[in-house]
């Protein structure tokens, strides 16, 4: 080591990351503290502070530690920074390289490696002609852990093994290998009645004010009391809609569990970002389940649903609230009381802007109730009294409504497919005219280029087309689960908004004529050849 200069003001840096942790004893900080005060001891100098970093990677430099050492080397409280080796102030060779050959040089900054005899007071020594190499091959290292903790993990993940750190509310850590999860009656009897109260009609938000009425803390609490921390009253007790949804969206509760659904850029940048849902490692029958595959199929049907529900001025969600839509304007209802007492529902644009942009296609809440709640009862009549029949029916109807839609996926695959053939044959002429010499490589080059995006662009097209028309296959299946929901909710003596979200889609509700008549249409689930969206953008076309 150079001795070309005295130790002065000494600033001694010491780091330690998880992966070091497992090298044992020889990487600790103690075993480091020790190597570096002996070192100084020998060579007399004075240690102003020591700067610790553990459990931090080396990897970038946005580590508490390496940021208090910079800013006193700085404002000149150090002027000498000694480290064990020059892995531990750093593995990226770049901002290393950048550190020791310019910022240090310009604030008078000694650094010293001890294990590498890196003396910036020396620098025609080899082991200064040999630091860039030494910085490459300790920032390889860290890519190449790096690279096998993501192995091991997703090893670990396709074997069963549960890997994240935390488990879903409503479980808890199981102690077997895999660390499988198990319920926690206490927060899964929580989640058993979120689900209820969502088949039930409730919104979110009525949820959340329901659970807050009953008492009932929000995971964070819950977690905080369980664990005996204390509570930081920033924080609030209640359910926010967020959580709600991430709970009635989470497919843990049906025993599946799914990972290896994010990760990090690199090894250099921490960054989050989301893996492709065909990537993701996924295990059915991972666990005990909280819900029942039935409940889960009714509630993620109850979140597909246009309705979204708002409570009324009687702090009620109505059981048609978020149903009715106009069919001159596209417009979903508002339901307001009337000066004698009689609630009503009436196009939100009329109510909003007036009569010059809608009319009010007014109803009240007790006809329009009826008039769906007889056309349940109807349909229902007639399954219970011929059920191979209303099949039929069903089956003939799908077909009816499904018709043009068929056709029109069925010419549009074949266009695909006459496409995805001369671009083909389009490929293989710009190759055989390359071949020939009688075209010039770089069009030969921007055209294969061109050819290929779009060939991959058809391809996607013919995958999305062939999946929707292998779905219509499944109406016998449709027609099923239709006929069992028919028989469950049409004979409910009143009508529910749970069977509302269950069966209809939405109902348009026209306005009234001179001679008292209308035209009410009740869009079914099973039967709507249309989302909401559809038949908005339709009215949208029509309006002059």
């Amino acid at each position: 080591m150079s001795k070309q200069r005295q130790l002065n003001n000494i600033g001694i840096y010491m780091r330690l990351s998880r992966d070091d942790d497992k090298a044992g004893e020889s990487m600790s900080i103690e075993h480091q503290r020790i190597i570096l005060q002996k070192y100084v001891e020998e060579h007399g100098g004075n240690i102003v502070d020591e700067y610790v970093d553990d459990g931090f990677s080396g990897t970038n430099f946005d580590r508490p530690g390496v940021k208090r050492l910079l800013s006193d080397a700085q404002i000149g409280k150090i002027d000498t920074i000694i480290v064990k080796d020059l892995s531990r102030f750093g593995r990226n060779y770049i901002q290393v390289g950048q550190y020791i050959d310019y910022i240090f040089p310009a604030y008078g900054i000694r650094f010293i490696a001890l294990s590498d005899n890196v003396d910036t007071a020396d620098r025609t020594s080899t082991a200064m002609d040999m630091m860039p190499i030494m910085n490459v091959f300790n920032e390889w290292h860290a890519a190449n852990t790096s690279k096998k903790i993501r192995a091991v993990f997703e090893a670990s993940q396709r074997a069963g093994k549960y890997t994240n750190w935390n488990y879903p509310y409503g479980y808890k850590a199981g102690t077997d290998e895999c660390r499988t999860a198990v319920i926690d009656e206490e927060a899964a009897t929580v989640v058993r009645h979120i689900f209820d109260l969502r088949l039930q009609g409730y919104s979110v938000r009525a949820i959340s004010r329901k659970l807050a009425e009953e008492g009932i803390p929000n995971p964070a609490t819950y977690y905080t009391k369980q664990d005996g921390t204390k509570w930081n009253r920033s924080c609030s007790a209640l359910w926010s809609d967020r959580t709600l949804m991430w709970v009635l969206t989470n497919p843990t509760y049906i025993g599946r569990m799914t990972q290896h659904k994010t990760t990090r850029v690199s090894y250099k940048n921490h960054k989050i970002v989301n893996i492709p849902q065909d990537e993701w490692i996924v295990k059915e029958n991972a666990h005990e389940p909280i819900i029942s595959q039935e409940v889960w199929d009714k509630v993620q049907e109850v979140n597909r649903s246009v309705s979204r529900g708002k409570v009324d001025n009687r702090h009620q969600t109505h059981l048609l609230s978020g149903f009715l839509v106009c069919p001159d304007c596209g417009s979903k209802f508002k339901l307001q009381c009337s000066p004698s007492g009689k609630y009503n529902f009436m196009c939100r644009t009329y109510k909003d802007f007036g009569k010059r942009y809608c009319s009010s296609h007014s109803i009240t809440e007790a006809l329009i109730e009826s008039i769906v709640l007889q056309d349940l009862r109807s349909m229902a009549e007639s399954v219970e009294l011929d059920e191979k029949k209303a099949k039929e029916e069903f089956l003939r109807a799908k077909a009816q409504v499904c018709e043009e839609s068929k056709l029109s996926d069925e010419k549009q695959l074949r266009a695909y497919k006459n496409r995805l053939a001369e671009l083909d044959k389009l490929i293989r002429f710009a190759f055989e005219e390359r071949a020939l010499k009688s075209m010039p490589e770089s069009v030969m080059s921007s055209l294969c280029a061109e050819y290929s995006t779009e060939k991959e662009s058809v391809l996607k097209s013919i995958e999305e087309l062939e999946k929707r028309l292998a779905e219509s296959q499944k109406d016998d299946e449709e027609a099923e689960e239709y006929i069992a929901k028919l028989k469950r909710y049409g004979k409910c003596e009143d009508l529910t908004r749970e069977a509302c979200l269950q069966l209809i889609d939405f109902i348009t509700v026209g306005q009234k004529q001179e001679n008292g008549e209308r035209e009410i249409h009740i869009y079914y689930k099973f039967l709507n050849p249309q989302s909401l969206e559809e038949y908005r953008a339709h009215i949208a076309k029509n309006i002059p």
